[in-house]
């Protein structure tokens, strides 16, 4: 058994990249599972918040992905890069140093994206390599899902309604959960 943790990139209740995470929830392959975590309640870095002792959230994000066999980040693409509010929470998961090596080191990382923009999520999934370089993760290079002109994807609540999409993000899911089984 596979077992994924999802994490969305947005805070916003129906956005695009929530209802791409839940899609991938639903047609996980055979024999696997996602959980989703959230970003919620995270509150901005500060050390001295770390200091007086790690946030709730936080350590649920970080026990979330710590105890899963791959992550499966779903970004947002904000100004032609990696969202603020999802980066600060990858930063609060790796802190302190001491920890990051539990939560990232040798993790298997997809990561995939929904935008209203034409090129999708592009820019947005290649910045995210350098963080998941330096966190020591694995990223996965197998495929790749940009989810472009989200808005006739995705309906008002943020559901995935276009088949071809759930067709390419099924796919995507089993080569990724291939290359962790």
């Amino acid at each position: 058994m596979v077992n994924l943790v999802g994490v969305a990139g947005s805070l916003r209740r129906h956005s695009y990249n929530r209802g791409l995470l839940r899609a991938a929830a639903e047609v996980m392959p055979e024999g696997s599972e996602l959980d989703i975590a959230s970003i919620d309640g995270i509150p901005l870095y500060d050390a001295d918040v770390e200091r007086e002792g790690m946030p709730e959230a936080v350590a649920a994000l970080k026990d979330a992905i710590a105890a899963a066999d791959g992550l499966l980040m779903v970004t947002p693409e904000y100004n032609n890069g990696v969202p603020g509010v999802f980066k600060n929470a990858i930063d609060w998961a790796s802190r302190p140093p001491a920890d990051a090596a539990r939560v990232f080191a040798g993790k298997p990382v997809a990561v995939i994206g929904a935008s209203p923009g034409g090129f999708g999520t592009v820019l947005a999934q290649s910045g995210w390599l350098p963080v998941l370089r330096t966190l020591g993760t694995r990223p996965w290079f197998g495929d790749r899902l940009l989810v472009a002109r989200a808005g006739d994807a995705f309906d008002d609540e943020g559901n995935l309604v276009d088949e071809k999409v759930r067709g390419r993000l099924r796919k995507f899911l089993a080569g990724f959960v291939a290359e962790i089984g």
